[in-house]
């Protein structure tokens, strides 16, 4: 009984610590000058990626403020094992500090002097990472009752013991020979673990599932498109299904390819309302024309649902972009708030998703409240009708029917990709880590693209109109065409209050606090700090590596830290080429950052750059060869390593790879999978002998052209 007082009390004071922390500080500071009496013990956690269940990743914290910030150093740091995508949140409950990582791995550490406790890996294939549209990433854990939850890149949801990690249960929650991932974080809400999965780009369907935290036994599930067959699936979503949502869809692809629909990020609770929010993927395939029919709206894609979170039931939806056909996604963050409004306080939700708009909607019953542009440029549609709650599209966007390309700004990496964006109360901002990434769209010409296969994206749409020519020009304009900004959006009047532009694209996620402070990491290697009001940079700390994911802030014995990952990896390095710019030549390190006021710890020296030998093999391949492989290049290889082949740095980049000049070696690992425990799988059987020996041309040719036009802009990258 004596410890369960005393665990309750642990968990009354932790919660109490984040609204008394700023007083208390204060008031100790006022009384003393002893540098240890200030020092109160107050301890502050952010024991939910968003913060809580609002999600606003904003802190009340108030130790670390603008007129500090400056002074932040490195408390500790730890390296970690994968050098991929880190993008998840450092979760921080009674002292001990919790990361995901790259294949599904989970570390905990001591929150305050960086010694880790225990480590968990869950031991996924290499050869999944095949299924795995933007890399083999993972966004963050849920902590309830000294229980920790997370997914695996293989569709297992996973229960372990926090403070030992060891295995409590796991629940396969996807079908494993169909392309499903689970890359998002799970939310635990009334005894129940949420979560959704991936894998809209390769053909599935996806849904939303609720299991008991105790044994992990499934609750409910709500599927996000129709049944293919037209069948009940004893699940939740049955009925909005067969009463509506079925007829927002014509006939086309999707009763192959599963629909899509995918909900691969962002899940929220309203304990207000007690209701449950989720957003939907894109469709598959992206195309309208093929999925559909070029008909319906297609009902939930790229849609905000609510349902009852005891039951799953449908509540209601937004679609935020009606028979989407850009990968316009649903499924960033989404953020809980209360907006006066005439005079009235409503409460409402914040969405800005990939199409470039952002939203404020009532979370009371979905209505559309207001939709402007975070950034500029976008083509696709002038605007929103708010008494129709649609778009105002561009005719032109629609390339299926005008049977012309269409380059959309903005494409399908999105205005705002998955990096969590983040609200401050008393600024009343939302500061969205934005992007401007252009993307052409045709219809598929060649039947390479019009085929669908078991590996590699099914989008419906044709390849080449997203690779360079050969002109040096182009290339150039490529880099200056990418770039990235800090966006401080105010939702109250429609308008972007301040900006911060970025070189390049997939900067980290932001997080905001009550010291005036608004923190972001950049893909450009540097930590930063902004005052919230205003913008001014005030701290700009060089990190080596690129960073991604977002921060977290907590307070251990009156101390304020804050907590972040650095690395490259994610959908943009992936397929970016020569448009990552700048970032290209920056190391990849996988590391955990921990800072604090005064902080004394120095990363360690980068390794010395390993030597790499840019010498192309001899060109054999003939004109029609270079050009068939250019084809298959784009349809099969394209989103791992790059456009002409340039890499970025965390996958290989094909130009200098060892078995390049070797037409056995190469088939080796293209066709028999002889690296698939790396995620290289084999394409045999998809490709043919003479298929692989074609893309082999191909990508010799991008060799020899890239080192003799461009050899500085576009230099492979030591990995």
């Amino acid at each position: 009984m004596a410890d369960h007082l005393a665990s309750f009390r642990r968990r009354v004071m932790r919660r109490l610590g984040f609204l008394l922390a700023p007083l208390l500080l204060v008031a100790c500071q006022s009384q003393t000058s002893d540098p240890a009496a200030t020092d109160a013990v107050v301890n502050a956690d952010w024991d939910n990626i968003g913060f809580d269940a609002k999600e606003q990743r904003h802190s009340p914290l108030t130790q670390i403020n603008d007129s500090n910030v400056a002074e932040l150093g490195i408390a500790w740091f730890k390296d970690l094992p994968d050098a991929r995508g880190q993008e998840a949140t450092p979760v921080v409950v009674d002292g001990k500090l919790y990361i995901s990582t790259a294949w599904s791995k989970v570390f905990a550490y001591d929150a305050k002097t960086g010694e880790e406790l225990w480590s968990y890996d869950p031991g996924v294939a290499g050869e999944k990472a095949v299924d795995a549209c933007c890399d083999v990433v993972n966004r963050g854990v849920a902590i309830n009752r000294g229980k920790l939850f997370f997914g695996t890149i293989d569709g297992r949801l996973i229960a372990l013991d926090a403070n030992t990690g060891a295995r409590l249960w796991e629940t396969q929650t996807t079908d494993n020979s169909k392309p499903y991932t689970i890359t998002g974080a799970p939310r635990v809400v009334k005894n129940m673990v949420i979560i959704g999965n991936g894998g809209a780009e390769f053909g599935v369907r996806g849904y939303v599932s609720a299991y008991n935290v105790r044994d992990g036994l499934l609750k409910w599930r709500f599927y996000t498109v129709p049944n293919p067959k037209g069948e009940a699936d004893g699940a939740a979503s049955d009925e909005i299904f067969a009463k509506a949502a079925a007829q927002t869809w014509g006939d086309g692809e999707w009763k192959v390819s599963g629909g899509g629909g995918t909900v691969w990020d962002s899940i929220v609770y309203d304990e207000d309302l007690d209701q449950l929010y989720f957003g939907v993927g894109n469709g598959n395939p992206w195309n309208h024309g093929l999925r559909s029919g070029g008909e319906g709206d297609n009902l939930f894609l790229s849609s905000i649902v609510a349902v009852n979170p005891d039951t799953g039931k449908y509540l209601w939806h937004y679609q935020e972009t009606p028979a989407e056909t850009w990968d316009y996604t649903a499924t960033q963050h989404i953020i809980q708030a209360e907006l006066p409004i005439d005079g009235k306080m409503r409460k409402v939700l914040y969405h800005a998703p990939k199409n470039g708009f952002f939203f404020v909607i009532d979370r009371l019953d979905g209505t559309l409240i207001s939709a402007e542009p975070f950034v500029d440029g976008i083509n696709w549609a002038e605007g929103y009708d708010l008494t129709t709650g649609r778009p105002i599209e561009n005719p032109a966007s629609r390339f299926y029917k005008t049977k012309e390309p269409f380059v959309a700004i903005p494409g399908a990496l999105g205005a705002h990709n998955w990096h969590p964006m983040s609200y401050n109360p008393k600024t009343g901002l939302v500061y969205i880590p934005a992007q401007q990434i252009p993307q052409g769209y045709e219809v598929p010409v060649s039947e390479i693209d019009k085929k669908r296969e078991r590996l590699g994206f099914n989008v419906g749409i044709g390849w080449s109109i997203g690779q360079l020519p050969d002109d040096k020009d182009v290339y150039k304009a490529a880099i200056a065409a990418t770039t990235g900004r800090l966006v401080a959006f105010n939702p109250k009047t429609g308008k972007v209050e301040w900006g911060v532009d970025y070189p390049a694209a997939w900067n980290g996620g932001t997080m905001t606090t009550a010291g005036n402070l608004v923190f972001q990491g950049t893909s450009t290697g540097f930590f930063k700090a902004y005052s919230a009001d205003k913008g001014a940079e005030l701290l700009s700390l060089p990190m080596q590596s690129g960073i991604v994911s977002a921060p977290s802030t907590y307070m251990i014995d009156g101390e304020q830290y804050v907590a972040f990952l650095t690395s490259k990896g994610g959908a943009f390095p992936l397929v970016a080429g020569v448009a990552g710019g700048v970032t290209r030549q920056l190391p990849n390190i996988p590391r955990l950052v921990v800072l604090k006021l005064g902080g004394k710890a120095e990363l360690p020296a980068l390794p010395e750059k390993g030597e790499v030998v840019w010498d192309p093999p001899v060109q054999t391949g003939t004109p029609e060869q270079i050009a068939a492989g250019k084809g298959l290049y784009g349809r099969n290889c394209l989103v791992c390593h790059g456009d002409s082949a340039i890499g970025n740095g965390f996958t290989p980049d094909l130009r200098v790879s060892g078995v390049l000049p070797d037409t056995e070696a190469w088939a080796s690992v293209v066709m028999g999978g002889a690296l698939k425990q790396h995620g290289m799988v084999g394409f045999g059987s998809q490709l043919k002998d003479a298929q692989v020996e074609n893309i082999r041309h191909y990508v010799v040719n991008r060799s020899i052209w890239t080192k003799k036009n461009l050899p500085e802009m576009t230099a492979p990258t030591p990995r």
